[in-house]
């Protein structure tokens, strides 16, 4: 478990507020009765709940409906501007966890509203409004990893969490964890929706999407995770995001710049 990190800021019942975590810090599994963004203005976020895993760096945004038990931990200095979203505004976002993407126009409104200046209650709202209309117009980003349920697939999921970069394959997983390829395969489809390429090359981006943001080369990047080559890594990556790794890299370093 990651380090729970009990900062008065994030703790603080105010509707929009800010908090700083360090590398590693987080926050305990918990619920909100209100729906909640979470947008890292600098460093990355992971929001978990037992289904899967958010991973959302600073070009990112994070909705968590209301009722949902999840937790949070931080890669690097993170800055955390949380954003709680009530009553007839939460029925225009979905109705389970998403990444969205930061538009200038939502990025500075979120800015606005977890800042520092003074807004009367009624500009509050209306900023709130746009924040959520803004959100409605940006479609949802597949930087989702689902968890299984199933015994047999926990296991090689296990194993390639441990070690992503692993060339291991599907049927070389199920011997060693005591399952059939054919099982295995059945189970990604049916439980995770996906197969078990996909699976493992959203793993990877995930990781890539923190490395990144800390720094890392795209080459460096490809090799340590197990790509074939950068080439490869390059599609997968561009492929889930949207945008090639070095474009977003360099995107990060404009903002947190």
């Amino acid at each position: 478990m990651p380090h729970v990190h009990r900062k008065s800021d994030l703790a603080d019942p105010a509707p929009d507020k800010r908090g700083l975590l360090a590398h590693g810090d987080g926050v305990a599994p918990h619920r909100h009765t209100d729906g909640q963004l979470l947008y890292p203005s600098t460093g990355v976020l992971a929001t978990t709940t037992e289904h899967g895993t958010w991973v959302t760096p600073s070009n990112r945004v994070t909705w968590t409906p209301p009722g949902f038990e999840h937790c949070h931990r931080a890669y690097g200095r993170t800055e955390v501007r949380v954003v709680d979203v009530s009553g007839a505004l939460c029925a225009s976002l979905p109705d389970r966890p998403m990444v969205f993407t930061t538009s200038p126009l939502l990025r500075e409104a979120l800015l606005v509203l977890t800042g520092d200046r003074e807004l009367r209650p009624e500009a509050r709202a209306r900023l709130r409004e746009v924040v959520v209309d803004e959100l409605v117009d940006v479609p949802d980003e597949a930087l989702y990893l689902p968890e299984p349920a199933d015994d047999r697939l926990r296991a090689v999921t296990d194993l390639l969490h441990a070690d992503p970069a692993t060339p291991s394959t599907l049927a070389e997983l199920g011997r060693a964890v005591g399952a059939s390829e054919r099982t295995l395969s059945r189970l990604f489809r049916t439980e995770l929706g996906m197969g078990f390429q996909r699976w493992r090359s959203l793993l990877r981006v995930q990781h890539a999407l923190v490395g990144l943001a800390e720094g890392d080369a795209v080459v460096d990047t490809a090799t340590r995770l197990g790509w074939a080559n950068p080439t490869s890594f390059i599609e997968a990556f561009t492929a889930i995001v949207g945008q090639t790794p070095g474009r977003y890299r360099m995107e990060l370093r404009r903002r947190d710049g």
